[in-house]
């Protein structure tokens, strides 16, 4: 009976340590990667802001050869839409350009499956000397269950990988002749 009593103080005690932990969790979370290529911004900005052309760039296009993707809405830029249903890696959501200039592309991000989640992503580009700084960020809010996930997994480890895939695909398409 000692050893129940002991097993559940125990139980109590991860649980209560777990909750305690994601508490402290902040409410917004925010991930970026950034690059430099060797191409104009006017390159680079036809590969963002033309969802059509992500295929040969985004990380989540390869996960799933089978993926289903509906574009509605404007061709390019703002009022572009993207929705997408795909296997468990890429699952389902949908993209539409709330903002289009020649240095900021902002995205509402949302996602219905494997989870839910209503985030902005945002691509700056800034022409320097001979290239362009390409600046990939996203953010949300982050509920409760969130913060609780976030206590076991790095969500900024997690998807910043594929950020930084994305950009290097990026990369090598602008830079290419």
């Amino acid at each position: 009976m000692l050893k129940i009593i002991v097993i559940v103080i125990l139980i109590v005690l991860a649980v209560v340590a777990v909750l305690v932990l994601a508490s402290m969790k902040p409410d917004v979370f925010r991930l970026e990667r950034s690059t430099r290529i060797r191409a104009p911004a006017e390159k680079i900005f036809g590969l963002i802001n033309d969802f059509h052309r992500w295929a040969v760039w985004s990380p989540w296009e390869k996960m799933d050869p089978a993926l289903q993707r509906t574009f509605s809405g404007e061709s390019s830029g703002k009022g572009a839409v993207y929705a997408w249903k795909g296997n468990k890696k890429v699952g389902e959501g949908r993209m539409e350009i709330l903002e289009s200039s020649a240095s900021r592309i902002v995205i509402q991000l949302d996602f219905l499956a494997p989870f839910e989640a209503h985030n902005t992503a945002e691509f700056t580009l800034t022409p320097t000397a001979g290239e362009t700084a390409v600046n990939w960020s996203m953010q949300g809010p982050t509920p409760f269950v969130g913060k609780i996930m976030h206590v076991f997994m790095n969500m900024d480890r997690m998807v910043g990988k594929d950020f930084e895939a994305g950009l290097a695909n990026m990369k090598a398409q602008a830079e290419a002749p």
